[in-house]
C-alpha cells in the first residue's frame, strides 16, 4: 500500500511531496498563533523552534524550493488540463490553489521581504500588532485557512486508499476544525493584548521604533512590491489559461471513436484519457483513486484498437500486474487513445449504482478456522433434527468464546466455522485470536463432560489460527453482498485446521500469530509445513489440546512483563 502512494510519475510525485512540505509548515504556524492563548512568552518560543528550521539556508532552500514547485506545478496542470469537467472536490482544490498566490505575496512581501530589506521586526506579536487595525489581519488568517483546507482536502485524497485512513477520517476531521480554530483565537487573544499596549499614551511611538516598523516611504515600496507580485501571478495564470485554450482549439480539429460494448459509442476529442471521456459523456466509469493510477478500478478490455496504443506506462504496468490482468486490459485513467477504439469496461455499473457501497479494504488480522472432526460418519446414524440439534449446542458452547475476546464469526460452514478478530491493530488481533482458541478448548472440555453425562460420544475439533493480511469488502450481488473476507491468510488458516486431522491434534497456531502478537517464540515444537495451495512453507506450533495454549502465551508473554 506503501507503494501505492507514491505511484505516479514525477510531476505527481513533485507536487505531492512539495505539499506536504507546505502543509507541515502551516500546520506548525497554526500552532505558533494558537500559543497566542496561553501566554505571549510561549507564542515567543514557539516561533523561535520555527525558525530555528526554516531560517537556516537548509530549511529556506527546502521551503521556498517547495513553494515554487508546488505553485509552478499547479499553473502547469491548468495548463495541461484535458477537460474542465471536474468533481466538486477537484474543483473546490484548484480554486483553492487559484487564491493562495493571491494572498501570500502579501505575507511573503510584508515578512520575508520587508525583514531582509528594511530589517523589519518579524516577531509574531509585532506582525500580528502591524496588522490589526486593518484587513490584514483576516487576510492572512483566511489564507492560511484557505491553504490548510487545500492541504486537508489533498491529504484525504491522497491517504483515502490506504486501509487504517477510513477509522482516523472522524478524529481527523476534528484536528482540521480544531487546529485553524485555536489559531484564530490566539491571533484575537495576541491582537487584542498588544493593542491595548498600543493605545497607551506614549507607547504607540516606542513600539514602533522597537519593532522597526517601515515608514511611509518604505510602506508604499511594499505595497508596490506586492502589486508587481500579484501581477505577475495573473500574468502566469493567464499564460496557462491561455496555453489550456490553445491546446482545446487544436484538439477540437481532432476527435477519435470510442465504442463501449456495454453502452454507448462516443466521439471525444483526441489527447483525453478514456477515463476523461467516460466522465465527459456522462457516462458511469468506476474509478476509487481518482484516475491516478494507483487502483485498477477503471480498467478496461480493448477488443478492438490495441494495437494502436502505446504500451502501458511503469506505473500502469505495475498496477497491471498487481491484479495479473490479462494483455489487453488497460487502465482508463492511463490510456489516450488516438485511434477508433472499441473497449469492456471491466466493471461495468448496472443504473447508476458504479460499485457496492462497501469498498474493499486491506487489514492486518487473526483468522481461525474451526472443524467438528469425523462428524460425517457421527451424523450419519442421527435424525436430522438430531444433527441440527447437536451442531447448534455445540456452536452455543464455543461461539460465546469468540466473541468475548473480540473476534466475530464471519461465516458457518455445515460443521465448522470461520472466525476473524477485527480489533483496532495487528497486536490486538492475535491476542484476541490465542484468547480465543485457547478458551475455545476450555469451553469443548466442558462440552464434551456434558455429553458424557448424557451417554454421548465427545466432539473432537481441528483448529488452524494464523495472522496476515486479507481484503475485506461486501463479495456477492449487488444488494446481497455480505461482508466478507478472502486472501492468502484465509487459505492459509484453512490449511492449517485440515493438517491437525493428519497431526491428531486440536490446534495449530502459526509462527505470524506469535510475532503479530508481539510474543517471543516457543523454544520447542514449532514445525513447517508445506501447504497445498499455499506459497511459502508455513511455521506453526501443534497443540494436542487448544486449552493449553493459554500456558504457552503466558510463559512467552513473562518475558514481556518483566
Amino acid at each position: 500500500m506503501a507503494n501505492a502512494l507514491w505511484q505516479g510519475n514525477w510531476t505527481h510525485r513533485s507536487r505531492l511531496a512539495s505539499g506536504l512540505v507546505l502543509f507541515v509548515f502551516v500546520f506548525f504556524h497554526f500552532l505558533n498563533v494558537a500559543a497566542g492563548l496561553v501566554s505571549p512568552e510561549l507564542m515567543e518560543a514557539v516561533q523561535d523552534a520555527r525558525l530555528a528550521i526554516t531560517d537556516n539556508p537548509v530549511g529556506q532552500a527546502v521551503l521556498f524550493g517547495a513553494l515554487l514547485t508546488h505553485g509552478a506545478l499547479a499553473l502547469w496542470q491548468v495548463a495541461m488540463r484535458r477537460t474542465l469537467r471536474m468533481s466538486f472536490s477537484q474543483w473546490l482544490q484548484l480554486l483553492l490553489g487559484v487564491l493562495i498566490p493571491l494572498q501570500l505575496v502579501q505575507h511573503v512581501v510584508h515578512a520575508s521581504y520587508a525583514e531582509w530589506v528594511f530589517d523589519v521586526e518579524d516577531e509574531m506579536s509585532s506582525i500580528i500588532l502591524m496588522m490589526w487595525t486593518g484587513p490584514e489581519a483576516l487576510q492572512q488568517f483566511l489564507l492560511l485557512l484557505v491553504v490548510w483546507l487545500h492541504g486537508c482536502i489533498g491529504l484525504h485524497m491522497w491517504l483515502r486508499l490506504t486501509r487504517w485512513w477510513s477509522g482516523l477520517v472522524p478524529y481527523m476531521i476534528g484536528v482540521a476544525v480544531l487546529v485553524p480554530a485555536l489559531a484564530l483565537a490566539g491571533l484575537v487573544t495576541e491582537g487584542r493584548r498588544m493593542w491595548g499596549f498600543f493605545a497607551e499614551d506614549g507607547l504607540a511611538a516606542e513600539i514602533m521604533a522597537d519593532f522597526n516598523w517601515p515608514d511611509a516611504t518604505e510602506a508604499a515600496h511594499l505595497a508596490e512590491v506586492t502589486r508587481t507580485g500579484q501581477w505577475l501571478f495573473f500574468g502566469l495564470l493567464g499564460l496557462a489559461t491561455a496555453f489550456y485554450a490553445l491546446r482545446r482549439l487544436l484538439q477540437r480539429s481532432r476527435s477519435v471513436r470510442v465504442r463501449y460494448e456495454d453502452g454507448p459509442e462516443i466521439t471525444a476529442d483526441r489527447g483525453l484519457t478514456l477515463l476523461e471521456m467516460s466522465q465527459m459523456k456522462g457516462i458511469p466509469h468506476p474509478s476509487l483513486c481518482g484516475g491516478k493510477g494507483r487502483c485498477t478500478t477503471c480498467r478496461v478490455a480493448v477488443t478492438e484498437g490495441l494495437e494502436e496504443l502505446p504500451p502501458p506506462s511503469a506505473a500502469e504496468a505495475r498496477s497491471l500486474a498487481a491484479v495479473n490482468a490479462a494483455p489487453n486490459v488497460r487502465l482508463a485513467c492511463q490510456i489516450r487513445p488516438s485511434a477508433a477504439l472499441t473497449v469492456k469496461r471491466i466493471y461495468s455499473p448496472k443504473g447508476r449504482r458504479q460499485v457496492h457501497a462497501a469498498q474493499g479494504e486491506e487489514k492486518t488480522l487473526a483468522v481461525l478456522f474451526l472443524d467438528i472432526r469425523g462428524f460425517t460418519a457421527r451424523s450419519a446414524g442421527l435424525l436430522p433434527y438430531d444433527v441440527v440439534f447437536l451442531l447448534n449446542r455445540f456452536f452455543d458452547a464455543v461461539v460465546p468464546e469468540v466473541t468475548r475476546a473480540g473476534g466475530t464469526v464471519d461465516k458457518y460452514m455445515g460443521d465448522g466455522m470461520l472466525a476473524l478478530f477485527e480489533t483496532r491493530d495487528a497486536q490486538s488481533s492475535a491476542r484476541a485470536g490465542l484468547a480465543a482458541a485457547a478458551d475455545i478448548g476450555v469451553a469443548l472440555a466442558r462440552f464434551n463432560r456434558l455429553l458424557a453425562s448424557e451417554g454421548e460420544e465427545p466432539v473432537r475439533i481441528g483448529m488452524g489460527l494464523h495472522a496476515g493480511t486479507v481484503v475485506l469488502g461486501e463479495i456477492g450481488a449487488a444488494g446481497l453482498a455480505p461482508r466478507t473476507l478472502i486472501g492468502a491468510t484465509v487459505n492459509a488458516a484453512s490449511r492449517l485446521e485440515a493438517k491437525t486431522k493428519d497431526l491428531g491434534v486440536e490446534l495449530l497456531v502459526s509462527r505470524a500469530v506469535f510475532e503479530a502478537a508481539g510474543l517471543g517464540l516457543p523454544e520447542q515444537g514449532l514445525q513447517t509445513f508445506e501447504l497445498r495451495g499455499v506459497d511459502r512453507p508455513v511455521t506453526a506450533l501443534p497443540l494436542p489440546r487448544a486449552s493449553s495454549l493459554a500456558d504457552v502465551v503466558a510463559t512467552l508473554d513473562a518475558p514481556a512483563a518483566v
